[in-house]
């Protein structure tokens, strides 16, 4: 009865948080700086853009920057899903890998190009760096066919701090782009425009459409490499194309909204325990709670101190932050 019960409840459950995430969408939309009522921004939604101060700032401030989140969300987690499964370990997650932090740092040397001016100048460069840090990261953590779990976690957190000196760095001696490298390092949704939304768009359809695709096989590399390729996965392809996927959605939402950070740690883990480790329904719950979640982070970091905003990144890690020590010590505890 268990087993037929459990397909019920996660087909009920997800689309109650699809309509969740909808209405908080619309709800959150809202509250800021500028208030709307209900009946306003059912108003401007119909009008479309006008003239007026108020549907301005509603639909070329608030919308993109909503929807945005909520695509942003649901990268960083489904990213997070997928770096547990294919390097089989619960902590690993795109900011404490480091591969953010290296997008980051392309995206800064970007700025010190004058390459945000073209379309695809600050993501390209961040796609760079990002791609180098995970195959640089995977290399020095591999040992034969295994991955070694102290090293991984170790060799992500060397590569951020080394990424972070070296942004540190290039703002030192660039102090006239000092303000819009910072954005980069601590992670913010405020000067996000519907430019932004187009270009994550098709790059977040396509990377999470590659992981529901390579979802069983995601499974299957959870019991080992060598099963999985004696029960026909072409693991290194599988791999390769998997991380391929992240890294490019990980760096164009770095090149979009900086480093957020422990989104990919948190909500997959937290899904995990809930729906089990079946990634055919991690990825999907990934998709819709990691909006979820971003989006009400981001909605503190613009309403607990108004009109000032404080950074997305700081308010995710502190969320985050504790999670990820708590996972830490109840993995040494099994040890």
């Amino acid at each position: 009865m268990k087993s037929k019960s459990t397909p019920l409840k996660s087909r009920i459950v997800l689309p109650v948080l699809v309509a969740v995430l909808l209405l908080l969408m619309f709800g959150v939309s809202l509250v800021g700086v500028v208030v709307f009522s209900p009946s306003e921004a059912l108003a401007y939604l119909k009008q479309g853009i006008t003239a007026g101060d108020t549907n301005v700032v509603f639909w070329n401030l608030r919308l993109p920057r909503i929807i945005l989140c909520v695509l942003i969300g649901s990268v960083l987690s489904v990213s997070g899903a997928t770096y547990q499964s294919v390097f089989r370990n619960p902590l690993t997650d795109p900011y404490v890998l480091g591969i953010s932090s290296g997008a980051s740092l392309g995206a800064a040397v970007a700025i010190l190009l004058g390459l945000e001016s073209s379309f695809f100048g600050v993501g390209l460069l961040a796609l760079a760096t990002a791609l180098l840090t995970v195959l640089l990261i995977y290399k020095i953590a591999s040992i034969g066919n295994r991955m070694h779990t102290a090293t991984l976690l170790l060799t992500g957190v060397c590569f951020t701090f080394l990424a972070t000196a070296i942004v540190s760095f290039l703002m030192v001696i660039n102090q006239d782009k000092m303000d819009r490298i910072i954005f980069w390092t601590m992670g913010s949704f405020a000067s996000v425009s519907w430019t932004d939304v187009l270009i994550m768009l098709p790059v977040a359809v396509a990377g999470i459409a590659v992981v529901l695709y390579h979802a069983k096989d995601l499974n299957l590399l959870l019991v080992g490499s060598e099963t999985a390729k004696s029960l026909g996965v072409e693991v290194e392809r599988v791999k390769k194309t998997l991380l391929l996927a992240t890294t490019l959605m990980v760096a164009f939402a770095v090149s979009a909204c900086g480093v957020i950070g422990f989104v990919g740690l948190v909500v997959p883990h937290c899904i995990r325990l809930v729906v089990g480790s079946d990634n055919r329904r991690i990825i999907p719950y990934s998709i819709v709670v990691g909006g979820i979640f971003l989006l009400l982070c981001d909605t503190l970091s613009r309403t607990v101190l108004m009109p000032s905003e404080i950074p997305v990144g700081s308010v995710t890690a502190l969320i985050g932050a504790p999670m990820f020590i708590y996972l830490l010590y109840k993995s040494k505890k099994r040890y």
